[in-house]
């Protein structure tokens, strides 16, 4: 699609909290906190002429690499959420988003995100072949106060699940969807720690895709303020989740 004339290189949009996103307590939950971001994110890349549907063409697509949430509050049922987008860095094959929530006009999340463009046929990595430049690019304004990193998977770990990947798993570019990561992790959290809104922020780090019918192994890692988590497939580290507890 052409660059749509509603195109601005920060963009605003409102989201209504209904009930089917939302645990027992009636807040969000932290998997559907994610899918709102990425949906905005989405949306932004729509109205600029980078979105899925446009990168098809090239056999393109945007994935996941990153993603750090630092959480004040979450929102609750029937709230109005406003998310405000917009790209820190561009170029060649990378990208690096922020993203911001709020609700009566008070910041509840902040989110950094780190994109790559993946070539759905080969399933590599490769530069975007899109005309990108019409975005602005705002490096300075930062949405959380501690960048992306990578999750430190040196410490004793224990398997709490094992599985095979079902096709309900999997997204439109025919791999496990980003939130299922975090979906699978959160069922090992103790309840109270979620229903609390005792989990501070997290990061996930993506490292190799999983498809239909792959067989993976959950693992964990416990302290009193982390917990660690990540995903593994024929002894190779899949995904890594961090959440940092208050």
């Amino acid at each position: 699609m052409p660059i749509s004339a509603n195109f601005t290189s920060i963009l605003s949009k409102d989201w209504e909290i209904n009930f089917t996103q939302c645990h027992s307590n009636g807040y969000l939950k932290y998997t559907d906190l994610c899918n709102i971001l990425q949906l905005t994110a989405a949306a932004h890349s729509e109205l600029g002429g980078i979105s899925f549907s446009d990168m098809q063409e090239f056999n393109q697509a945007w994935v996941l690499s990153r993603m750090r949430v630092e959480i004040t509050e979450l929102p609750k049922w029937k709230d109005i959420v406003t998310v405000k987008t917009w790209i820190n860095t561009l170029e060649n094959s990378r990208s690096v988003r922020a993203l911001e929530m709020y609700v009566n006009g008070n910041k509840i999340v902040g989110c950094e995100t780190f994109w790559a463009v993946f070539n759905t046929k080969i399933r590599r990595p490769e530069a975007l072949a899109l005309p990108f430049e019409h975005f602005e690019l705002y490096p300075e304004q930062i949405a959380t106060q501690k960048t992306f990193s990578k999750i430190n998977l040196n410490n004793e770990t224990e398997m709490v699940f094992e599985k095979t990947v079902a096709l309900s798993d999997l997204d439109i570019v025919n791999h496990v969807n980003n939130v299922k990561y975090l979906e699978w992790c959160l069922d090992f959290v103790d309840a109270e720690l979620i229903l609390n809104q005792k989990i501070e922020s997290f990061e996930m780090n993506f490292i190799k895709e999983l498809s239909l019918k792959d067989k993976i192994f959950i693992y964990e890692n416990l302290t009193s303020d982390k917990m660690i988590f990540s995903i593994t497939k024929e002894g190779k580290t899949c995904f890594a989740l961090q959440l940092n507890l208050k």
